[in-house]
């Protein structure tokens, strides 16, 4: 079936139509979903949530744009709604904001799982903008919209996370050399 007549079935509310959409997509969302998550649990929880949400609004797509990129969407607010509400974001001036400084990452020292795993070892707050703004591409002033804060909080955040995980590959690239040694 064709993803148009899919979605078209979906907005009637077609139980197989559903069925066969979650099933082309729930591993892509699902990565996704473990990107925002603390837990694996929670991802599936997330992911959950987030199709009944893509269900209960699939009425609202007008065919405009990727519909992939509209589910992502949802996706995200999803796995972000339950931190709107809590107040895990520090908030500071913005003349406390370090300059905005890249990590370079030698690929031959350290691996993507690796690094995934360093990314969701990360305190939520710094996590959730460090994945909006380096793995998905928003600016600072949409998630400063996404999660409630402000965009100097964003750029706070996503230095502190940067610096975590510098800290985190070098010392595990110092202690992979000195095992070499």
């Amino acid at each position: 079936m064709s993803l148009e007549k899919l979605i078209k079935q979906c907005k009637k509310q077609d139980i197989k139509a559903q069925e066969e959409l979650y099933r082309m997509y729930s591993g892509k969302l699902f990565g996704l979903c473990l990107k925002y998550s603390s837990s694996y649990q929670q991802a599936e929880d997330n992911l959950q949530d987030g199709f009944m949400s893509i269900f209960g609004k699939i009425s609202q797509y007008k065919n405009k744009g990727s519909f992939e990129g509209w589910m992502k969407r949802i996706m995200i607010n999803t796995s972000l709604q339950k931190y709107r509400k809590e107040r895990f974001f520090e908030i500071i001036n913005e003349d406390q904001l370090e300059e905005d400084n890249k990590v370079e990452i030698d690929t031959d020292e350290i691996t993507l799982d690796t690094l995934l795993e360093h990314i969701q070892e990360l305190p939520v707050r710094y996590r959730q903008v460090f994945n909006l703004y380096v793995m998905d591409g928003y600016s600072h002033r949409e998630i400063s919209e996404m999660l409630d804060i402000s965009t100097g909080t964003s750029k706070s955040n996503l230095a502190r996370a940067r610096n975590i995980l510098k800290e985190k590959i070098e010392k595990r690239t110092s202690k992979t050399s000195a095992q070499f040694l």
